[in-house]
């Protein structure tokens, strides 16, 4: 059951989507009723019908063509309306399950955090849904956080819930696949309060993974995730951002 909307901070879900028309309606669908004040779609250059079936599923969609997981969320975070104060990530492909944004949003607006993140490790993952060499990754880079910052998490997923508050002081510059690590170093580099909750994971039932179940992809993103870390641990504890 969703709460009625006067009697929750005003949030958004932001939902980047590449070539998603068999799960986009459906995840759309599974959203708790209510949860949300605004579902956006940011159709980041599809060749199918995503755009299509995302507005008939009730969500405002927004095309932006230039490829890259950051610069969809970016520019989903650019058109939100003013005062949002609770803003949810999530992918597209049902591979999160979407009730669970009802319990990222109570652990971020009943606890004293920031941001809160799904963990993929901590929850129920399907046999598959995530692959041996996305484990490592996701081990190694949670292992270099704690070693730059001491924050210890245990996993990257994008299934994840910040403050706008929080969300501007982090002055987020990736644009690619480095952008939820990024999210999560600079969090720890700010000393933010963060902490995970268990979500489940499935093995994706339609259409194909730019990353995961592809080897050549996996190596590329976690090429990608020990960059961003670097760059952020070399880059130094920079100001908060302003915008």
């Amino acid at each position: 059951m969703g709460e009625s909307r006067a009697t929750h901070p005003k949030r958004a879900l932001i939902i980047p989507a590449l070539n998603e028309e068999e799960s986009i309606g459906r995840a759309i669908a599974a959203v708790p009723r209510g949860l949300f004040d605004e579902i956006i779609v940011v159709d980041n250059g599809s060749l199918d019908a995503t755009a299509e079936k995302a507005s008939q599923a009730g969500a405002r969609v927004l095309a932006e063509p230039r490829r890259g997981y950051g610069r969809a969320c970016w520019t989903g975070i650019q058109s939100l309306a003013e005062g949002v104060e609770t803003l949810v990530f999530m992918d597209a492909d049902l591979s999160d399950d979407p009730p669970d944004a009802q319990r990222l949003v109570d652990a971020l607006e009943k606890g004293p955090y920031d941001m809160v993140v799904g963990s993929r490790a901590l929850g129920k993952a399907d046999p598959g849904a995530l692959e041996p060499w996305q484990r490592f990754g996701n081990w190694l880079a949670t292992r270099v956080i704690g070693l730059l910052w001491g924050v210890h998490y245990t996993d990257l997923g994008p299934f994840r819930a910040i403050r706008m508050e929080a969300l501007r002081k982090l002055d987020m510059r990736d644009r690619g696949f480095g952008w939820t690590v990024e999210m999560q170093a600079r969090a720890a580099q700010l000393g933010m309060r963060t902490c995970e909750i268990p979500v489940r994971y499935r093995v994706r039932a339609y259409g194909r993974s730019k990353i995961s179940g592809n080897l050549v992809g996996s190596f590329k993103a976690g090429t990608t995730i020990l960059q961003t870390l670097l760059r952020c641990a070399f880059a130094g504890k920079r100001p908060a951002g302003r915008w």
